[in-house]
Parts: C-alpha cells; sequence; structure tokens
C-alpha cells in the first residue's frame, strides 16, 4: 500500500510521528509521505520511524493557497527539506494561521465563547515549526463543554459562512507551484473533488501544476473515474492517500485505507528525477 496523504501533530493530526508510523506498518503500508499543513517539522522524525519499519517514506507537504477567498490545498513531494527559500515562506504561512486562530477566537467571544487563545496556540508558539489551524479551536470548544463533537464545532462555528469564520490570507495556488518546484518538489492539487472547481484547473496546469490527487478517502467512484479521466486528458500525474488526522473531522479511514496503485507512484518518481512533467 502506498499512502502520500497522512497528517501528524506537527500540524493537525493527532498521531506523532512515531505514531503514525505505528499504524502504518500494521496496516501493511509499504511507502509513506507526510504532508503536515504548511510545515515540514515532522518530516524527520516520521522518516527516522520509517526506516527500520522498512517504510519508504517520501518527504512531503500540504501548502494551503487562496484563490478568490477559497482555500486551495497544493501537495508537494520529494521536497529539499533544507530548502531555505522554502523553509522561509512556510515559516510566513504559519504565523499567518496563528493570527487567524486568534481572530476566530475573538469571533467566538464576541457570541459569548471564551477560549484561552494564548493556551490554544501555545503548541505553535513554543515550537515554531507547528502549524495552528482549526482543528486546534474545535478541540478546546469540546473540552470548554460548548459543543460536544469537533463535528459539531466546524458545523456550528467554524466553517465556512459560520459565526466565527474569518477567510485565510496566503499565497496565490501559482506561487505554490513554484515554491515547491524551486525546493525540487512536484505538486499535486489536493482532494479536487472537495475543491469544486474543476474549471480552474486547465489553469494550474499552464501554472506548473504536476499531479492532481485522484484517491481520496472522500472520492466516491464517479470522482475517481472523472480525476483519472482529467489527468490523463492534462497529461497529469496522479497521487493518492488517506488524508490520515486520526480524528472524527477527517473520517475513520487509517493509514492505507486509501492507496496510490504503484504504476501511478512510480511514474510520480520517474518524473521527478526528469525534473518535472511536461504538459503539453
Amino acid at each position: 500500500m502506498i499512502d502520500l496523504h497522512t497528517h501528524t501533530t506537527a500540524s493537525d493530526g493527532r498521531c506523532t510521528p512515531k505514531e503514525l508510523v505505528a499504524h502504518a506498518a500494521r496496516a501493511g503500508v509499504s511507502v509513506l509521505s507526510v504532508t503536515d499543513h504548511d510545515t515540514i517539522s515532522g518530516c524527520d522524525a516520521v522518516a527516522a520511524e520509517c526506516a527500520p519499519a522498512g517504510i519508504e517514506f517520501v518527504a512531503g507537504i500540504e501548502i494551503t493557497a487562496v484563490r478568490v477567498v477559497t482555500d486551495v490545498h497544493v501537495l508537494g513531494y520529494f521536497i529539499d527539506r533544507g530548502s531555505p527559500a522554502l523553509l522561509d515562506f512556510l515559516a510566513a504561512q504559519r504565523r499567518q494561521r496563528i493570527d487567524r486562530v486568534r481572530l476566530m477566537i475573538d469571533r467566538l467571544a464576541d457570541f459569548g465563547v471564551r477560549l484561552d487563545a494564548d493556551a490554544i496556540l501555545q503548541p505553535g508558539v513554543a515550537d515554531t515549526g507547528k502549524a495552528a489551524g482549526r482543528p486546534w479551536i474545535a478541540r478546546a470548544l469540546v473540552a470548554g463543554g460548548h459543543v460536544k463533537t469537533t463535528n459539531e464545532a466546524f458545523d456550528r462555528w467554524l466553517s465556512r459562512g459560520r459565526p466565527a469564520f474569518v477567510p485565510r490570507v496566503g499565497a496565490m495556488p501559482e506561487e505554490v507551484f513554484t515554491r515547491i518546484h524551486e525546493a525540487g518538489g512536484v505538486a499535486s492539487l489536493a482532494h479536487p473533488g472537495l475543491l469544486g472547481c474543476d474549471q480552474w484547473i486547465s489553469g494550474f496546469v499552464t501554472a506548473g501544476l504536476d499531479a492532481i490527487e485522484v484517491y481520496h478517502s472522500r472520492h466516491d467512484s464517479d470522482a475517481t473515474v472523472r480525476y483519472q479521466q482529467l489527468a490523463a486528458r492534462h497529461n497529469l500525474g496522479i497521487s493518492g492517500g488517506s488524508d490520515y488526522h486520526a480524528d472524527e473531522h477527517h473520517g475513520a479511514g487509517g493509514p492505507g485505507s486509501v492507496s496510490l496503485p504503484r504504476d501511478d507512484f512510480d511514474r510520480l518518481v520517474r518524473l521527478k528525477r526528469q525534473g518535472g512533467f511536461t504538459n503539453v
């Protein structure tokens, strides 16, 4: 099994790197990528755990871009974890995340829901490599008895159109593609079925998009076929994975519950070695 989309406590996942790899090993995963949001701080620890478990590790990331106030998640694979330009860019992304969380907590206070912003953000302040996000607020709402589940927190307060939602500020997708390429990586559009803006994809291809995530835990069979066809039409590579977070908001599937076919992974590897895709 090949799972190229997982998360750890470096962003909004609930598993430490060690726990993630243990779950992946038990599931029979042979190739694993950790793709935390706007950070690569979990990569070294996951790589260290993968080696003795006999799991091939792929350095990855999920960067949040913004287009027309819509979040566009871009996966990066085979990235150079030491790229100074990428590290500086990601640090700026994480600072914007902290600012956004504070604004959302302020909005909750306007509705009489008071949370301790400093306590919620403490992990990201103590370790600036960690990426804060709405799940941190959702968990605090559950802990404070304001809602029963994190899903309720999003449905009632934190999702787009709900009272505490604050639109994200971030880089355009085209800049994110460039940042990933500058770090030697391959850029893949994450879960396009959730994005719901297929009309943007041809423009993304022109701007340097290399692949799309065809296989995802929230893509049904029709969506999978649709994105297979779209990838073929645009000569795009294909990625896939479980999007494992170990929390209810992202579903119950574990590492390897969605697997990328070996042929598609091998093509990503070959084209990475060739320096990217030729989208013509």
